[in-house]
């Protein structure tokens, strides 16, 4: 996922937070139930939104043509990150953006390129963000939660913080 610069110090720490992530689980409500689907994140724009490929006949139909609550889930476990984003997903049928952001990795699901006519963008934009941060190593995070058995309270398992400073849409 390309990162561009932040303009808020809690956006700073969220993209450091995100750096490398191939993966994300995005959560929309579905015919009453909560639903999650994997998408690769293309770009984490400098206004704080998260933009995507997805295909507009599976999409149209659960987003419509307006905007809609949903969460963004990502999850680090070589290096002991997860964060949870809520926030609100569009469409968007930009040319010029779908060109900009086109990568040969998605042709497979979209065989005609960026003029794909199934092809647009899944914009997300977050009110704010949770992480938590746990021990980079295996080994720390398997010591760490034999220590918490023992102690009946988590020992070293890592840090939680809300990240409310995110730019606005």
């Amino acid at each position: 996922m390309k990162i561009s610069p932040q303009t808020t110090e809690d956006g700073r720490r969220l993209a450091a937070k995100l750096e490398g992530q191939r993966v994300a689980m995005l959560t929309l409500e579905e015919n009453g139930e909560l639903t999650s689907r994997p998408l690769t994140p293309l770009e984490l724009d400098d206004h704080g939104r998260f933009w995507f490929f997805v295909s507009r006949r599976t999409m149209q139909p659960l987003l419509g043509h307006g905007a809609r609550e949903a969460n963004l889930a990502f999850v680090d476990v070589p290096r002991g990150v997860y964060a949870s984003l809520p926030g609100q997903v569009d469409l968007v049928d930009s040319p010029e953006l779908k060109a900009a952001l086109w990568t040969a990795a998605a042709r497979p699901w979209f065989p005609d390129g960026e003029h794909d006519p199934d092809l647009v963008l899944l914009k997300f934009a977050p009110r704010r963000a949770e992480a938590w941060d746990g021990p980079h190593s295996a080994v720390v995070r398997l010591a760490a939660m034999a220590a918490s058995v023992v102690a009946a309270r988590p020992i070293g398992l890592g840090d939680h913080e809300r990240l409310g400073g995110l730019p606005r849409d």
